[in-house]
């Protein structure tokens, strides 16, 4: 993601499926649940409005009004999908009525490779022999989806797809402009072994962002875009979704804009080599490496806070913690911290060379575990140690800001 001038990115990780209460077989009303669910997914993907509503409570809510109703329905339109599915984890049943953990997967048409996965909670009535949905919500810290949030509008890129809510078609298909020239950037850096497209999601708010991210605003009120998806795994994972926050990339200018997706697809090019092993100042360093460099940009143009901190005598000691990425830090010190990882990426490429950059960060990934893992790889890869390859960063500090 990136904040005013700054890049920043973020990863979302979705929890692995687990079943709670009775088996299946103990509870016939979780299968006849679950076909009735298998209904509503197909009625989505046949676009049967009818079969859909036949899924629903017509009793339920305040007003006598649908789950879902027509209007979520026709929301989802324009949007290619490839599938859509529910899988019940949890049924709890009272009387006539259940409350249903679900994940619902889904794949857009000519985007994703494996399903993308959210949590939802269902709440279910019976009425004669069939249960009908009452109520559809995101499960507690999952995120809403784009069509919860109104009308979708679909523009298609070269590379890319880009999925708007209360936005113009104009304005979708600049993004997409943006989005087909930062694919072809990150294939140049980082290489073509990852899928080559990107689905930028566009809501009408920073608020709509937060919502999709299961948040407040407050927590992004100032970052211009965050990618979401699954970290590490293989080709099979998910494809990610870059979210943006219309109101803060609304005030970048062409370059900024540029560099904060291409900054964010590096984010979906390295989502498979990307682990718990990896430290946030290579991630986020490295995609602000490819989002630069392209550019003529100075190391002091690029890094205005390290900068000024450097003139001033306190070069850092180490290098950023994952903690000083957090967006509830003061802004000058996550600014730094983005910064730092960028110039130690940078001083790989310059001494070592881009190709050795690229085998330090899947080498870091390929580790699994935090543990050991930075120093493996700067050992293997690079022939250095932790505290050397800190002192020489150190120094690059100095020689580049100072």
């Amino acid at each position: 993601m990136a904040g005013f001038g700054r890049v920043v990115g973020c990863l979302l990780l979705v929890g692995a499926l687990v079943g709670c209460g009775g088996g299946v077989a103990s509870d016939s009303g979780r299968g006849d649940a679950q076909r009735m669910l298998d209904r509503r997914a197909g009625a989505v993907l046949e676009r049967d409005r009818k079969a859909f509503l036949g899924t629903e409570s017509p009793t339920a809510g305040p007003r006598g009004q649908l789950a879902t109703g027509a209007a979520e329905f026709a929301n989802l339109r324009n949007v290619p999908l490839a599938s859509w599915s529910y899988r019940i984890t949890s049924f709890r049943r009272t009387g006539e009525r259940a409350t249903v953990d679900a994940d619902l997967r889904y794949r857009v048409r000519g985007q994703d490779r494996a399903p993308v996965a959210s949590g939802r909670v269902l709440r279910l009535v019976h009425r004669g022999r069939h249960w009908y949905v009452a109520s559809d919500e995101p499960a507690k810290k999952s995120g809403q989806q784009l069509w919860e949030q109104g009308a979708v509008r679909v523009v298609k890129g070269r590379h890319s797809l880009i999925l708007g809510v209360g936005q113009p078609e104009a304005g979708l298909k600049a993004y997409a402009r943006l989005a087909d020239d930062a694919v072809p950037a990150v294939s140049r850096a980082w290489g073509t072994g990852w899928a080559g497209r990107v689905v930028v999601y566009v809501p009408r708010t920073v608020k709509g962002m937060a919502g999709l991210l299961g948040s407040t605003d407050g927590d992004y009120r100032g970052i211009a875009a965050v990618t979401t998806g699954e970290a590490g795994g293989s080709g099979a994972a998910p494809a990610d979704r870059v979210i943006v926050n219309p109101d803060a990339y609304g005030v970048l200018g062409d370059f900024g804009r540029q560099v904060v997706l291409t900054h964010e697809v590096t984010h979906v090019a390295t989502r498979a080599h990307t682990t718990a092993a990896t430290p946030l100042w290579l991630s986020e360093g490295y995609a602000d490496f490819v989002g630069y460099r392209e550019s003529d940009r100075t190391a002091a143009q690029v890094a205005p806070e390290l900068r000024d901190e450097v003139a001033a005598g306190r070069v850092p000691a180490a290098l950023p913690a994952d903690a000083d990425f957090g967006f509830a830090q003061d802004a000058g010190r996550l600014a730094r911290a983005y910064e730092g990882g960028w110039l130690a990426c940078r001083m790989i490429a310059e001494r070592w060379g881009e190709k050795r950059l690229r085998a330090f960060y899947r080498a870091v990934g390929a580790h699994g575990k935090r543990t050991g893992a930075v120093e493996e790889a700067l050992r293997d890869v690079l022939d250095t140690d932790p505290a050397t390859f800190t002192k020489d960063w150190r120094a690059s500090l100095r020689d580049r800001l100072g």
